[in-house]
């Protein structure tokens, strides 16, 4: 009996079957998949090994360090935070209402000028020549008159005689009648004709500053007092004291005022502001109009306070911050603002339990206060939050937490 057992796995695949024929070689393409696969689930068991010796070296690794810390406390009041921009209450673009040569200018571009102060002169003899031209009229209609009175006392006298006809005495009548309407007449070109002279000298309408004339010496300045359109504009005056600060405010802004403000007393709010080199909100204004209606495009509200600016510093178009308060102030709590999240829509705090567990927390956040974030909801004085170390954190994972203070600033209006 001849042995024919495999010594390999190789050896087995390469006998033949009784009765068949094999190629050279197929034995040995037959086993190379199996020894593949053996090979490949060591390689797989090896990794796996690998893997778990490397995450048991994570999890060994040293606990994170943060700085925890609880919320600070202060009275602070609620409040309407925005960006605002003063306009003048008043602005008025001088035209000229008369016609002529621009025989004097009395100002400097941008100066401050007082109510009725003279800025522009346009050659006025031809007004004056027609101002002359009408009083003339006037004592031609007041000569016509003194001869109809005389007529009609005439004829009034031979009427009496019956020497005149009643038609030369209704005649005479109707004569004084229109001489009295041409005195009239004369009387109000006479008025005109002032108005016209007055009108060469261009003054003032109120307080305010100029801008730039638009016009030079010698030219020649049209001027209509029916059509504005086809007139000469020669400058601009804005007025500044007092001046209005005018912003908008978010629909949920507008929801929050309407409900905090007392409905018992008129609109009249105090609105403070700050210049953007001022770090105190130190300038109040009266809040005396907020519009009717919601702008549909922007969802915002136009609303506007004035202000007083005896010292003319504010200026149309400059831009302030701006402050509603709609609260007298209650304790609340404060955190940094690097300490608060986004989340989505939310707000979420990381804090630190008794057992060093990493644990979110959703909050309600207000406005900044010295860069200090107002924790409306969703903390309690005792909670440990991170401020420091946050990017560490992970939800769920101890931590070695130390201890520190949130410093807070002295209350300011």
């Amino acid at each position: 009996m001849i042995d024919v057992a495999p010594k390999s796995l190789t050896d087995f695949e390469a006998i033949p079957r009784e009765g068949t024929r094999t190629k050279p070689g197929k034995g040995r393409l037959l086993a190379m998949p199996l020894v593949a696969m053996l090979l490949g689930s060591a390689g797989w068991y090896g990794l796996t090994q690998f893997e778990g010796s490397h995450a048991a070296v994570a999890v060994a690794g040293p606990v994170p360090d943060v700085t925890v810390a609880t919320p600070a406390t202060r009275d602070v009041d609620v409040r309407l935070t925005g960006l605002g921009q003063f306009s003048a209450i008043d602005r008025v673009e001088l035209r000229a209402q008369v016609g002529g040569t621009l025989t004097e200018i009395h100002f400097k571009d941008g100066d401050i000028v007082r109510k009725g102060d003279l800025l522009f002169v346009i050659d006025p003899r031809p007004y004056e020549i027609k101002l002359a031209q009408a009083k003339a009229m006037v004592e031609t209609a007041k000569a016509r008159l003194g001869l109809a009175d005389s007529q009609l006392a005439r004829s009034q006298s031979l009427a009496r005689s019956q020497f005149a006809t009643q038609e030369t005495l209704d005649q005479r009548v109707n004569e004084q009648s229109a001489a009295r309407a041409a005195i009239d007449d004369a009387e109000a070109r006479v008025r005109d004709a002032k108005l016209d002279l007055e009108y060469t000298r261009v003054t003032a309408p109120f307080s305010g500053r100029l801008g730039a004339r638009q016009v030079s010496l010698g030219g020649l300045i049209a001027g209509s007092r029916a059509a504005a359109s086809a007139t000469t504009l020669l400058a601009t005056i804005v007025s500044l004291d007092p001046i209005y600060l005018d912003f908008d405010m978010s629909e949920q802004d507008w929801i929050k005022f309407q409900r905090s403000r007392d409905q018992k007393q008129p609109l009249a709010k105090t609105v403070t502001a700050s210049l953007s080199d001022e770090a105190g909100f130190d300038r109040q204004g009266k809040l005396d109009f907020v519009d009717n209606v919601m702008n549909r495009s922007s969802g915002t509200i136009h609303a506007r306070a004035t202000y007083a600016n005896p010292d003319l510093f504010l200026s149309p178009g400059q831009f302030a911050r701006v402050r509603v308060a709609l609260s007298k102030p209650a304790p609340a709590l404060l955190v940094p603002d690097a300490a608060v999240l986004p989340d989505q829509s939310d707000s979420v705090v990381m804090t630190v339990g008794d057992d060093d567990v990493v644990t979110p927390k959703k909050v309600e956040v207000g406005d900044l206060r010295d860069g200090l974030r107002v924790i409306r909801a969703g903390l309690t004085p005792t909670d440990r939050v991170i401020v420091d170390g946050i990017v560490r954190a992970r939800p769920g994972t101890k931590v070695s937490a130390k201890l520190a203070t949130v410093a807070v600033a002295p209350a300011q209006n």
